[in-house]
């Protein structure tokens, strides 16, 4: 089996329609199947019924509803034999080994010799799920474990079967990563595996601290979440996410399947947590968990353990996160808050100090090295750093030391390795990176990864050629320079412009082409609006146009470069960002980028060039007007496609960790006989007419009391530049024409207080203000 062109899907639960849309997001088709209804109008209305519902949750299942047409459903009674033709069949049905069976029994029957047989189970043993199908089809079964929701979480497990061929092992984890865009960790067939092993550890110690140190619910959400390199969702905010009945079974089922392990009460949910599932206060999915929202305005309220009765969210305070906050590199984030002697500090260190002793004592039941650990806990819950990783952050060999100073004791595995003198679980030789290896007792090379580039691993090769506190030039070898934006959060400024030019004038002189990618957490949050609300309020009107100039020049610049030029956007790109990623030859974006011409949020429009491409790169200023008049931002790079920030001539890299390696690919391939072709004069505007239809459109939403009285002055000026400013009739006009209407809309903008307040109000909260 090398090819994959139709799945199936048993089961059509949160699970299983959720895989199937990540197939169609892919452009494979599925069927999804599930019992048979007993409405006899549509005996496939379960399965229809998970499709709706991962049609509309949130967050999205699909990339674009348009994906929705590639997954049929059926039920299993009825199309069973409709497996023939599928050559991947994937069972997500219920966590229950007999329906397991019963399923696979009765579904075997059905499918090709050849095909590929895999279960979605988080902690079934495989080899009590394969005894249900006959001998000749063990050899094509195996263990493919997704994490929810499928879209987003990178996490693919791996788990053999019995019998499974180590060739078809390969097969699915090179797939997975190709198409689906997931990282492949090879799991041992032991109880939860890797990623829900430890992460229910993890969960029960936060818990159990919880408890034993009677904090409150929000108390232990903000120091569980992004302070210590953790998602948003925190912990409780993540269980209402997965389910508090689910996360109970998990654990309870992991209590009973790990009898020898010493750390298994951690696994039960305690009595509250009891109590909650009785009352049906099972999280999102029934309307309250540990938060729940009331009242007409929806307010979010926290549950109190102790009383299990919900009140206003608080804002909990904690000397050591005080001090630590603000500092941006999270290792050096983590020691400052390990060392406070607050509430909050010795609460993270009972968790941080228990997951390390409890992670390496896993090493090997669960895994033979600390690298799959690691890329586990990043890829299945979205950690930044793996609990090795974290270990390092916080000082391998100190903590350690201030573990067995407090009298507990240390895995043996790990007494070896202090023994040995190591200092750290990872190190580093120019660009490779080395692992300790608790087997052998010695650092050993991490494999290479074909079709991954890193940037971080090739500035430790010495790589960067030039930088500055905005951005870097790196060799990312076979002849393509990379600007790398790394300012906070990415916003570009004067530095970063003068990196993009510098990057042009070097690529003309040294290399074959230029990528514009970066390995933060968004490819740019746009321009730095601190700096241009200070020159607004301070009235330095020559000096915010002379910016604004140089921006639009410097987009120009890559659009005509002379070589060929390929940005590689990825999660937020936004206002300038945007503007620099729609100025590049081409695109290669990530599956995940949430791109956008977000302006007039702020009381602006784009003026760095983002109207002239919306009208250079299609006719319909309708278009154009309502992207950019309504600040949308595409939910995947597919609909950055439907909305007319992408073309189809543009990449997109499902996998994320390939953004990097398939834009430089891009590049190269557009290198040979390239012509940068030169500025355009033939734009075409729509004059008077279209003015009146842009305002036409502008009263009419303010008449329905979407937009405020100031919203139309913004849609007004958008309306002036798109339309050409005041023509008599259509014409065609140059690039630079609407780049000057551009920069006097926003200079005009930028003096009035109400931008300013927009403004003030965005750097404060993070959120637009309605003035």
């Amino acid at each position: 089996m090398t090819i994959v062109n139709r799945i199936a899907v048993l089961g059509a639960g949160t699970m299983g329609a959720r895989i199937a849309a990540h197939f169609a997001n892919a452009g494979v088709p599925a069927l999804l199947l599930d019992l048979p209804s007993a409405d006899s109008g549509d005996r496939s209305a379960i399965a229809r019924r998970g499709l709706n519902a991962a049609s509309k949750g949130s967050p999205a299942a699909f990339f674009t509803l348009h994906a929705m047409h590639l997954v049929e459903c059926g039920n299993f009674e009825d199309d069973l034999a409709r497996l023939a033709d599928c050559d991947w069949v994937l069972e997500a049905v219920v966590e229950n080994l007999a329906v397991k069976r019963d399923l696979w029994a009765r579904a075997a029957a059905h499918c090709r010799s050849d095909a590929i047989l895999t279960t979605n189970t988080s902690g079934i043993p495989l080899r009590e799920i394969a005894s249900a199908l006959p001998l000749h089809a063990q050899s094509r079964f195996l263990g493919a474990h997704f994490f929810n929701p499928p879209r987003y979480l990178h996490l693919l497990e791996v788990i053999p079967g019995p019998q499974s061929a180590p060739e078809l092992l390969d097969f699915v984890s090179t797939w997975a990563d190709l198409r689906l865009g997931k990282g492949a960790v090879r799991c041992k067939d032991t109880p939860n595996f890797i990623a829900n092993r430890i992460g229910s550890f993890l969960g029960g110690t936060v818990t159990k601290v919880m408890i034993d140190e009677n904090f409150s619910v929000d108390d232990i959400e903000a120091l569980t979440g992004p302070l210590i390199g953790f998602p948003k969702s925190a912990t409780f905010r993540l269980f209402d996410i997965v389910g508090i009945d689910v996360w109970a079974h998990v654990g309870g089922n992991l209590y009973e399947a790990v009898p020898n392990d010493p750390w298994r009460e951690r696994f039960l949910p305690p009595d509250f947590v009891q109590q909650m599932i009785e009352r049906k206060w099972l999280g999102e999915k029934t309307g309250q968990g540990f938060f729940k929202r009331v009242g007409p305005q929806r307010e979010i309220q926290a549950l109190d353990w102790r009383t299990l009765e919900y009140g206003p969210r608080t804002k909990p305070r904690f000397e050591s996160v005080e001090m630590a906050r603000n500092i941006d590199d999270l290792g050096q984030r983590l020691r400052m808050l390990l060392s406070g002697g607050d509430r909050g500090a010795k609460f993270l260190w009972r968790v941080f100090s228990d997951l390390f002793v409890y992670s390496a004592s896993m090493v090997p039941e669960i895994s033979d090295r600390i690298v799959e650990i690691d890329r586990a806990m990043r890829w299945g819950y979205g950690h930044k750093l793996g609990p090795f990783e974290l270990w390092d952050a916080v000082g391998f060999e100190d903590a350690a030391r201030r573990i067995a100073a407090e009298g507990r004791e240390l895995p043996p595995n790990v007494e070896a390795a202090l023994a040995s003198g190591v200092k750290s679980l990872y190190a580093y030789e120019g660009p490779a990176t080395l692992y300790f290896d608790f087997a052998k007792g010695a650092y050993q090379p991490l494999e290479a990864r074909p079709g991954i580039v890193s940037l971080k691993e090739l500035r430790r090769a010495n790589s960067v050629i030039r930088c500055n506190a905005g951005a870097s030039l790196l060799d990312v070898g076979d002849g393509v320079l990379c600007v790398e934006f790394h300012s906070k959060a990415n916003t570009i400024a004067e530095d970063a412009l003068a990196m993009l030019q510098a990057g042009i004038e070097e690529t003309a002189r040294n290399f074959e082409a230029m990528i514009v990618a970066n390995e933060g957490e968004r490819f740019s949050a746009g321009a730095n609006l601190a700096m241009v609300l200070l020159a607004a309020q301070e009235g330095e009107w020559d000096e915010l146009d002379a910016a604004c100039r140089r921006f639009q020049q410097m987009n120009m610049a890559l659009k005509y470069a002379p070589k060929p030029v390929v940005a590689a956007p990825f999660g937020q790109t936004l206002g300038g960002g945007c503007e620099v990623a729609l100025h590049a030859r081409r695109m290669q974006a990530s599956a995940e980028t949430y791109m956008g011409l977000v302006e007039v949020a702020v009381g602006i429009i784009p003026a760095g060039g983002g109207c002239k491409e919306m009208l250079a790169r299609h006719r319909d200023v309708r278009r154009a007007f309502e992207t950019i008049g309504y600040a949308k931002v595409s939910t995947s790079a597919e609909n950055a496609r439907e909305l007319g920030l992408m073309t189809h001539a543009d990449g997109i890299s499902m996998n994320p960790e390939r953004l990097i390696a398939d834009a430089k690919r891009l590049a190269l391939s557009l290198a040979p006989g390239y012509s940068p072709g030169v500025p355009r004069r033939d734009i075409h505007v729509g004059g008077e007419s279209a003015l009146a239809m842009m305002k036409l459109a502008v009263w009419t939403a303010r008449q329905g009391n979407f937009i405020t009285d100031y919203d139309v002055v913004i849609g007004e000026k958008l309306a002036h530049v798109l339309s050409g400013g005041r023509l008599s009739g259509e014409q065609a006009v140059s690039e630079q024409y609407l780049l000057d209407l551009e920069r006097e809309a926003f200079l005009s903008l930028c003096g009035d207080t109400r931008t300013q307040q927009r403004m003030a109000h965005m750097l404060q909260t993070g959120k637009p203000l309605r003035n």
